[in-house]
């Protein structure tokens, strides 16, 4: 880069928008990373209905499980600049279950989110969808998702259809995966905090996901070798960021033809 080059600057909420949450940048340095999928849609194209991501979750085909599934999880494995990051030894790889519950009001899409109450030792006020590592015994992950629901908002898991599967998401440093469920429910739900762990029910329509500005992507460098893309969401009050904003990426991204099958865009 010479004396009159400058490094592209990083994307920053706009006013009135992001949270408090607290984003544990790594030492190595981070970068700009790729616009939004649907920045050149227009208007219209930003708006789905639950029909619309019904109709997508039916044409994309089947779910893609993550690479800890496919390889298994070994430190060792990692690159030398994360190894010292990992959370797990070499394990089995532990699954959890997450569900996006949908609803159309006014003929648009709105998703269900979670913040994570404060007091967790562990990813405290973090925006993220209901959900839970399985228990000993699950065999059906999407029994997993619905109970997690129900005892995290007291969402009644009869009133939820599910309609499709994401992409299952692992990330880099860890021995578990997430399997995310998609389910849609015939109107908007009474839901609050049935559970120690979750601070408040979010309400957020699709289309104020895709606004322009909101989305916004960086670069996360590890090492001279090892770069991430992390994905945000800045919505009023909170930041969504990490693996939940990553599955919220595919979901929008299936929806608007924007995002294929195996582009989760996270590890």
């Amino acid at each position: 880069m010479s004396a009159r080059e400058e490094a592209p600057a990083l994307a920053v909420p706009l006013a009135g928008r992001g949270g408090p949450q607290r984003i544990p940048r790594p030492p190595g340095g981070v970068g700009p990373g790729a616009p939004a999928p649907w920045a050149d849609l227009p208007d219209e194209a930003r708006r789905p209905s639950v029909d619309d991501v019904r109709r997508a979750l039916a044409a994309a085909g089947p779910a893609r499980p993550s690479p800890v599934e496919r390889h298994g999880f070994s430190v060792a494995s990692l690159p030398a600049e994360v190894r010292a990051l990992a959370r797990a030894e070499d394990v089995a790889a532990v699954p959890s279950a997450v569900l996006a519950p949908l609803y159309d009001r006014d003929g648009e899409a709105w998703v269900v989110l979670t913040r994570r109450s404060l007091a967790m030792r562990a990813h405290a006020g973090e925006v993220s969808f209901p959900g839970g590592r399985a228990e000993v015994g699950d065999a059906d992950l999407v029994a997993t998702a619905l109970r997690e629901a129900e005892e995290e908002i007291g969402l009644d898991p009869a009133t939820v259809e599910v309609v499709g599967e994401l992409d299952h998401l692992a990330t880099l440093t860890s021995g578990s995966f997430i399997v995310p469920w998609v389910g849609v429910m015939a109107g908007p739900p009474e839901l609050r905090p049935e559970s120690s762990e979750v601070d408040t029910v979010l309400h957020v329509p699709l289309s104020e996901l895709m606004s322009p500005g909101v989305f916004r992507e960086e670069r996360w460098s590890f090492g001279p070798t090892t770069s991430r893309p992390i994905v945000f969401f800045d919505i009023v009050g909170d930041t969504v960021w990490g693996a939940t904003a990553a599955m919220l990426r595919q979901l929008l991204g299936l929806v608007t033809g924007t995002v294929a099958r195996g582009e989760m865009g996270h590890d």
